[in-house]
């Protein structure tokens, strides 16, 4: 079975698709294949193309010659000559994008207290699932903006790439949870101290949880808590603003994969999912393919002639060129295999094969190469 073609140009100049998120699991070339659209859509469509990295390896940076990227939009140099597009580049920081959250929705006072609070700043960098929620914090607020013609998402590198969606949703109803909103209650209701108000109000519960949770952490949850009072309910709110912009039509996900079976099989459970909640599956780019340009050779003959050589002990290099050639047939039959489980589950998603390169990407003659590949 052959899937459809991917038009992976046609994609990138379409003015309606505003956003591009590439998925996938970790080790697929997300990154590379995030910054390869992003430069083809200003070098090639002239669009201004901002790209949004999660990616703590730093490589994107390096590749488009810039020193380090932030969680500012950084613009690349020297592209895009010609075609009137123009490429920036950014990498999330996790806690800057929390403290911009904090500092957007409340006043400078309540973010101090809830800056200098211990539970926020273990929060803000280690919690799980933050990375995720403020991934789509970020895509939101660069959609707001409204200055890009098209954002590229290189979604982080999880433990599943489900937990893209999943975990803002995750995070969001703990921060709007009942046990932190119980917590809140006395902060409202006369400023007792949280312990005398929990023994009060829970009892023997209040007793488990100190006991678990133990009693500084307590105490700073409660502070937490009782500062972000004003922010309650708009963690939720945004992300449902945003998981209801992945399923606008203006949005394309792109699945990444490697010929492996872990890699497809994690492709096919994200595209379960993005057809579940409707959200527009654009195509599947399959990284690092092998093939050969002799096909018609089969790794037995090519085996076969070899040994045939061999025998007549006088051309071992061309046995050693035919049994490479068997190798290389081998795997890239092995490859095809492993992706037609995809293709027999979903053979109406375009696939673009891209084929596996002697070196990794450095620079942005290398993405350019991707980009034609991709194209």
């Amino acid at each position: 079975m052959t899937a459809p073609r991917l038009d992976v140009d046609a994609l990138l100049a379409d003015p309606a698709i505003r956003i591009v998120v590439c998925c996938g699991a970790g080790g697929v070339g997300k990154t590379t294949t995030a910054a390869a659209l992003g430069l083809r859509a200003a070098e090639v469509h002239g669009r201004r193309t901002v790209v949004l990295t999660i990616d703590p390896a730093r490589r994107l940076a390096q590749s488009m010659g810039l020193n380090e990227l932030d969680n500012t939009p950084r613009q690349v140099k020297g592209i895009a000559e010609g075609g009137g597009g123009e490429l920036h580049a950014m990498m999330l920081d996790m806690k800057r994008t929390f403290d911009e959250v904090v500092e957007q929705h409340t006043t400078p006072k309540r973010a101090a207290e809830i800056f200098a609070n211990p539970f926020y700043q273990a929060m803000s960098s280690t919690f799980a699932g933050t990375q995720e929620y403020m991934a789509m914090e970020k895509l939101g607020q660069l959609r707001a903006g409204g200055q890009w013609d098209l954002i590229v998402v290189d979604t982080p590198p999880s433990r599943s790439a489900l937990d893209f969606l999943d975990a803002p949703a995750r995070l969001s109803r703990f921060l709007d949870g009942r046990m932190l909103r119980m917590l809140l209650a006395p902060a409202r209701t006369g400023g007792r101290s949280v312990f005398s108000l929990v023994t009060a109000s829970f009892g023997l519960f209040s007793k488990t949880v100190q006991k678990v949770l133990g009693a500084q952490l307590l105490t700073d949850l409660s502070g937490f808590v009782a500062a972000l009072d004003s922010m309650f309910g708009g963690f939720r709110q945004r992300a449902d603003q945003t998981y209801r912009i992945l399923q606008d039509p203006q949005t394309a996900f792109l699945l990444v994969a490697a010929p492996e079976r872990d890699a497809i099989r994690e492709a096919a459970y994200f595209a379960e999912r993005l057809v579940a909640e409707r959200m527009p599956l654009a195509g599947l780019v399959l990284n690092r393919m092998h093939s050969t340009e002799a096909a018609g050779l089969t790794p037995e003959e090519s085996e076969a002639a070899a040994d045939r050589l061999e025998a007549e002990g006088d051309q071992q290099i061309t046995a050693d060129v035919l049994r490479i050639h068997a190798g290389l047939l081998r795997q890239a039959q092995r490859e095809t295999a492993v992706a037609a489980g995809f293709i027999e589950s979903f053979p109406a998603v375009p696939t673009v094969p891209i084929a596996a390169q002697p070196a990794d990407v450095h620079d942005v003659d290398g993405l350019r190469t991707i980009g034609s590949l991709l194209a």
